[in-house]
């Protein structure tokens, strides 16, 4: 019976505290209601319409513009004080209350607020207040999003030669023999900074130190190949064996020819030997000219190399004696497009050649070189040979992710990506911050042409015979569509035309460059071979045949023009249906300021009884230089092309249309 009682009172006293408990609920659940009905009361009251005083309209003398301004200002301001500290004060009651109910009260609150909100939140917190949703700002480097800062203007900010420090006498007086007067912005940027780095000599870095890598983004033609060659021809004037120290690496044949021509001009007389590796000559024949097979072992020939991808792979595999272990600079030119293509995974090959051991023998060196790692003691008891990077490109990438593929070392960004101030007609100056991403020669023009398929050859043939241009670079997006279309205005007559494509051996190549530099071709045709980093002088116009499908693509083509600080044109032929692409990827590389250029259907009709005849006149040679091409070899790549050409002719057939237009 006790412990019958017991239980029998334990029952009576939990169902009284339940009781209680609901009891309290219920008079915090009311006591809300009557706050947000209490505020929404408030909130009616505020917002009725008031008199000229700010007062309930009702009579009287209204007060001056100004004091009922001021009145109504500072009424704000009390009723925005007023409503806070009473929200503050109702919401720590709140939960103060609220923490002595059980488990139902709580999950009841949220519903009992969702009568005073719209929409309850998806969560059984209850948010009191509004709060802004802010977009995530995406997270940079501190060497990305605070990079230096170069000269836009070519022209109005060059640099006298004299001026910039820490140039050898020497170099003075070459740069002075090539009509070198002044530096411009990335030369007299990057050039003092690549000579700091080794102020202390090749051997080790500044205090003992690695230093720090280098990128630059500049737009074409602002002379970013002088910025490297300069320096490293200077650090390696004092050295005394010879052994490969710099090593350029570029993506193209034509490029790499480029370079190392720059590279000849600034060493010769210094004792310096620059080796390319390209593929232009046999593989023998290049293990020649980089190593030596002595009594006492192998000896290099080469201080400077420059170098295509594919073919320095080969090289640290299958030619013995070649060796990378004193390499001191790896310039990486066009390093966006070496990035996206790491051909035969170069990249890692050369830092494992660099830091693998000298010899065989066992014999310590006086300056080792480990692999880049935390600073110790073990690290710190010998010199090492740094090696540093230097990064080039007019498109560079911003994205941390790509580039940490290439393993820098606490880089500096040079570029010339930023917002400039500019001057309304009124005088008043205002920062133009427009979202961009690369930057564009400044004697730049850029149309684009609206047409469709058929009128293409049609519109090229009216810029080169009636509006005269000269030295035009014309871009194909294939190998194929540059050979037809060469072969198309050959039969026309009346320009002097070349084609420029990988179809065509390199010594070909070279002439047909020389050629249209000197003036001799008035039209140029090209596959992208020469829209990287060739600089071929004279170009005054750049006209893409082939929209390109890629900003970087673009960006490279047109700025084969207005180099050097110079003017040039560039014109686009973009199909009606690729008209809002073309236009939307300019708009979001923050290149918004291309014209559109119409040409009526008028203005070609003169030239459409010529272009016929030429067609039959190319059907003709077309078929006779296949069965040629077939009989000495069906596979070869003329017959290819020949091919491509014979089965496409209906691509250079034009519709005329009654309205006069194409």
């Amino acid at each position: 019976a006790f412990v019958l009682g017991c239980f029998r009172y334990a029952a009576e006293e939990e169902e009284e505290a339940g009781a209680e408990a609901q009891e309290r609920a219920r008079v915090l659940l009311e006591r809300l209601r009557e706050q947000a009905r209490a505020r929404q009361l408030r909130r009616q009251r505020d917002e009725r319409p008031r008199g000229a005083g700010g007062e309930p309209a009702a009579g009287g003398e209204a007060p001056s513009p100004g004091s009922e301004r001021r009145g109504r200002r500072r009424e704000a301001a009390e009723r925005a004080k007023r409503n806070d500290e009473t929200e503050r004060a109702e919401s720590k009651k709140a939960r103060s209350e609220g923490a002595e109910g059980n488990q139902s009260t709580k999950e009841e609150l949220p519903g009992a607020a969702s009568g005073e909100e719209a929409t309850p939140p998806p969560s059984s917190l209850v948010v009191l207040g509004d709060y802004d949703r802010k977009p995530v700002q995406p997270f940079l480097p501190q060497w990305l999003a605070q990079p230096k800062l170069l000269q836009k203007r070519i022209k109005e900010n060059l640099i006298p030669v004299g001026d910039v420090p820490g140039i050898h006498p020497k170099l003075l007086k070459k740069l002075q023999m090539n009509g070198i007067e002044s530096f411009f912005p990335v030369q007299a940027e990057v050039i003092p900074a690549v000579l700091q780095s080794a102020s202390n000599g090749y051997l080790m870095g500044q205090g003992g130190y690695r230093p720090k890598d280098i990128c630059v983004s500049a737009p074409t033609g602002s002379g970013k190949t002088l910025s490297f060659v300069i320096p490293i021809v200077q650090v390696l004037l004092d050295r005394v064996v010879c052994q490969v120290r710099a090593l350029v690496v570029l993506p193209t044949k034509e490029l790499a020819q480029q370079v190392s021509k720059v590279f000849n001009i600034y060493t010769d007389g210094t004792g310096l030997k620059v080796v390319s590796i390209t593929g232009q000559k046999s593989f023998a024949k290049e293990q020649e000219m980089l190593v030596q097979k002595k009594v006492t072992g192998y000896c290099s020939l080469a201080d400077i190399i420059v170098a295509t991808p594919g073919r320095l792979a080969d090289h640290i595999s299958k030619t013995p004696g070649f060796n990378l272990t004193q390499l001191r600079f790896l310039i990486i030119d066009e390093a966006d497009r070496m990035i996206d293509d790491m051909h035969q995974n170069w990249l890692n090959q050369v830092v494992k050649a660099a830091f693998q051991a000298e010899n065989d023998s066992g014999s310590s060196m006086l300056f080792q070189r480990t692999k880049p790692g935390p600073v110790t003691a073990a690290s710190c008891c010998y010199p090492q040979i740094p090696l540093q990077k230097l990064l080039f490109s007019a498109t560079l990438t911003q994205d941390p992710e790509k580039l940490q593929q290439l393993g820098l070392f606490q880089p500096r960004l040079f570029t010339s990506v930023y917002s400039e101030k500019k001057t309304l007609r009124n005088g008043t100056e205002i920062e133009q911050d427009a979202e961009e991403k690369y930057t564009l020669p400044e004697g730049l023009s850029q149309c684009y042409v609206p047409c469709n398929l058929n009128s293409k050859p049609l519109l090229l043939l009216h810029f080169m015979l009636t509006m005269k241009f000269t030295r035009v670079l014309c871009f194909t997006n294939s190998r194929e569509a540059s050979h037809r279309l060469f072969l198309l205005i050959q039969a026309f007559g009346g320009i002097t035309v070349a084609e420029f494509s990988s179809r065509l051996p390199p010594s070909e190549r070279q002439r047909t460059i020389k050629e249209f530099e000197q003036g001799k071709i008035q039209l140029l045709i090209s596959t992208d071979a020469t829209a990287r980093g060739i600089d071929i002088k004279g170009v005054n116009c750049v006209i893409n045949y082939d929209a390109p499908q890629f900003i970087r693509t673009y960006i490279h083509r047109i700025g084969r023009t207005a180099r050097a600080g110079n003017v040039g044109l560039a014109f686009s032929m973009v199909l009606r249906i690729q008209e809002r692409r073309f236009l939307r990827m300019l708009k979001d590389a923050g290149i918004p300021d291309i014209q559109k250029h119409l040409v009526k259907g008028k203005l070609l009709t003169p030239l459409v009884q010529q272009y016929e005849e030429a067609l039959s006149k190319l059907e003709k040679t077309v078929k006779q230089r296949l069965a040629e091409a077939v009989k000495a070899g069906g596979d070869s790549p003329v017959a290819g092309d020949l091919k491509a050409v014979s089965s496409r002719r209906e691509a250079f057939q034009i519709v005329w249309k009654p309205t006069g237009s194409w």
